[in-house]
């Protein structure tokens, strides 16, 4: 014969986060070229042309860019791989 399992129910007025996506954000800075900058978006995350000149002028006239998005791991990733290209960038969770 099994003895009876006792069950917990949840608290009711426990909170729940959505887990809501992280974005990468590169900054302007002195130092490097647009054209390198551009150059960087299309070798790191495969975009056009187009969308990397788009992205590099919004770093350039607005100061910054959001240039992908994803998991906490996969902005970590991309912000390491931003850095070692010399390129300014951090994360921060998707408003």
């Amino acid at each position: 014969m099994t003895a009876p399992i006792e069950v917990r129910e949840p608290a009711t007025d426990e909170v729940v986060e959505e887990d809501r996506p992280w974005v990468v954000i590169v900054w302007n800075d002195p130092i490097n070229l647009m054209s390198y900058v551009a150059f960087v978006f299309r070798k790191l995350f495969g975009y056009s042309e187009e969308k990397a000149t788009k992205l590099m002028l919004d770093v350039h006239h607005k100061g910054r860019a959001t240039v992908s998005s994803g998991t906490r791991t996969e902005a970590e990733r991309d912000v390491h791989r931003l850095h070692s290209h010399g390129l300014w960038a951090t994360m921060e969770h998707d408003k």
